[in-house]
C-alpha cells in the first residue's frame, strides 16, 4: 500500500475521537485506581499511569513530522488532538499528585523546590500551558503562522524535561524510561538540519582558517 492511499483514508477520518478516545481511558484508569485494582499504592499508580500515557503521547505528536519525511504518510490532522490529549494526561498527572498524594497546597511548593525530579517534572508541565491554550485556530490567527509555530517550539524542551522527569522518578534505573528518553531525543535529532550544521561548521573553520593562510 502506497503512501498516498494510506493518506488518502487518513483524510477520511476525523481527528475527534483521539480526544475521546484520551478520555475514556483517563476515566477506566481512574475507576480502575478508585475500585482498587491498580494494586497496594492505587493513588502513586495512577499518578505513574497518567504520566507514562502523557510520555507516550508527547512522542507520537513528536514522530508525526520525521514519519511524514521518511515515509511520506502525513498524521499531521491528528497532530493537535494527540498534543491537547498528552497535555490532558499531563495535567491529569499533576492533579492526582496534588490532589490525591500530597494533599496539602503548602507542601506542594516545598516539594517542587525540594526536589529536582519535581522541579523538572514541573517546569515540564508549565511549558505546556501556552501550547494546550493556544492550540486552536482562533490563537493561530491571532498570534500569525511564524509566531504561533516558534511558541510551540516549547514542546521539545518540554518533551526533553518530560524524559528527564520520567527517568528521574523512578527508585532504579529501568529499561522503559530509557527507551523512551531515547525515542525523545532520536525524534528531534531527526528535525535537525545536519547539512546546515555541517556547513555552518566547515565556514566556521574557513574563517578561522583565513588568518593563518594570511599570515603565511
Amino acid at each position: 500500500m502506497t503512501a498516498q492511499t494510506i493518506n488518502g483514508w487518513l483524510r477520511r477520518l476525523p481527528a475527534w475521537p483521539v480526544y475521546i478516545m484520551g478520555a475514556a481511558w483517563a476515566g477506566w484508569l481512574f475507576w480502575l485506581a478508585a475500585s482498587g485494582q491498580l494494586g497496594a499504592e492505587p493513588i502513586n499508580r495512577l499518578e505513574r499511569e497518567y504520566g507514562q500515557v502523557a510520555i507516550k503521547l508527547i512522542v507520537l505528536g513528536l514522530a508525526v513530522t520525521p514519519l511524514r519525511n521518511l515515509t511520506k504518510v502525513s498524521l499531521l490532522k491528528f497532530r493537535r488532538a494527540i498534543g491537547v490529549t498528552a497535555f490532558g494526561f499531563v495535567l491529569a498527572h499533576f492533579l492526582v499528585w496534588v490532589l490525591l498524594d500530597v494533599q496539602s497546597f503548602a507542601r506542594v511548593w516545598e516539594e517542587i523546590v525540594r526536589r529536582p525530579y519535581v522541579t523538572v517534572g514541573f517546569a515540564a508541565f508549565l511549558l505546556l500551558i501556552p501550547l494546550a491554550v493556544t492550540s486552536n485556530n482562533l490563537s493561530l490567527r491571532r498570534l500569525g503562522a511564524a509566531n504561533w509555530r516558534r511558541l510551540h517550539w516549547l514542546v521539545y524542551p518540554a518533551a526533553i524535561l518530560g524524559g528527564v522527569h520520567y527517568l528521574w522518578i523512578a527508585k532504579v534505573l529501568e529499561l522503559e524510561p530509557l527507551l523512551w528518553m531515547a525515542a525523545i531525543l532520536g525524534l528531534l535529532a531527526l528535525r535537525i538540519n545536519w547539512a546546515g550544521v555541517r556547513q555552518q561548521l566547515r565556514f566556521g573553520q574557513g574563517q578561522g582558517d583565513s588568518p593563518n593562510r594570511q599570515d603565511s
